[in-house]
């Protein structure tokens, strides 16, 4: 019989296989889940329709058992169920105990989960230049941004598909509203008129002003920093290093001096000899 502690283990560790096919298994659920939220909004066959909500009702059963699994193997259950990731699977869970209530949009934040999970990637090396922490940074910059688009976009068609259906037919609709405000480009296009869904775009507006550029101006510096860096650890083979990095940032270990460092040297130095600090550890690297 599998105890507590295994349990626990295979869904919070992606390194083990077992834990690993759990986890892309509740992340392909998720990406499910709201490609069927997102296709219900369009006008498809009622037979289909029948279909996705079916699937999508399976999916929910899936992730309440799941939710409670999570509870059962917690060390410390009181303290689990108040956690941020608990709170979010709640919240993901919640049609299943109000059925009226559709929130399928918020299950997207679960990927927080998965992402958290995918720590195995940093010993990796793509493209011979970015790392694997590189990509994790990445990934959750990019997902960041892409949930709190998404996320909006859910809420404010939820609120203003009803009454406001000529503006907010679609998903794609609520995503064009939520992208124009939230970049405060505000073409004035499309409207929310209840009251709930002009506090969304208050929170919208907000929400792009705080958080948006700073994503992006992460982004921006990250990625200018790695394809800055060309320096491979000899030791660990982590790629991902400052252009003026003589030591590697996970080992400690000193790194190799390329050519271009040697002549950007001398460049410094008016077309003269180079530092002896510099030629000594280009000494040093380069020997048999």
């Amino acid at each position: 019989m599998i105890s507590r502690e295994q349990v626990r283990r295979y869904l919070n560790e992606g390194h083990s296989r077992v834990g690993l096919g759990v986890n892309i298994a509740i992340a392909v659920l998720i990406l499910l889940s709201a490609v069927f939220f997102v296709a219900e909004t369009y006008p498809i066959p009622s037979n289909l329709r029948l279909g996705l909500e079916l699937a999508d009702w399976a999916i929910l059963t899936l992730f309440t058992v799941e939710y409670f699994i999570r509870l059962w193997a917690a060390k410390n259950r009181l303290r689990y169920f108040f956690s941020l990731y608990a709170l979010i699977d709640f919240c993901a869970i919640l049609p299943f105990f109000l059925g009226f209530l559709d929130v399928r949009y918020l299950r997207l934040l679960r990927w927080l989960r998965i992402l958290r999970l995918a720590r195995f990637l940093e010993d990796k090396t793509w493209f011979s230049r970015i790392s694997g922490y590189d990509g994790l940074i990445f990934a959750r910059i990019l997902f960041t941004l892409f949930s709190i688009i998404f996320i909006y976009s859910g809420a404010i068609y939820q609120a203003e598909h009803t009454d406001n259906a000529e503006n907010f037919a679609t998903f794609l609709d609520a995503v064009y509203f939520a992208v124009v405000t939230m970049t405060t480009v505000g073409f004035g296009d499309i409207t929310p008129i209840s009251e709930t869904g002009r506090w969304l775009t208050i929170m919208m507006i907000l929400t792009g002003i705080a958080l948006i550029p700073t994503q992006i101006g992460n982004f921006i510096k990250h990625w200018t920093k790695v394809q800055s860096s060309r320096t491979q650890c000899e030791s660990c083979g982590l790629v991902g290093h400052e252009m003026d990095a003589r030591y590697c940032r996970r080992c400690g270990v000193e790194l190799p001096v390329e050519v271009e460092d040697l002549e950007g040297e001398r460049d410094r130095n008016g077309g003269g000899s180079i530092s002896p600090a510099v030629a000594e550890s280009a000494a040093i690297d380069n020997r048999p």
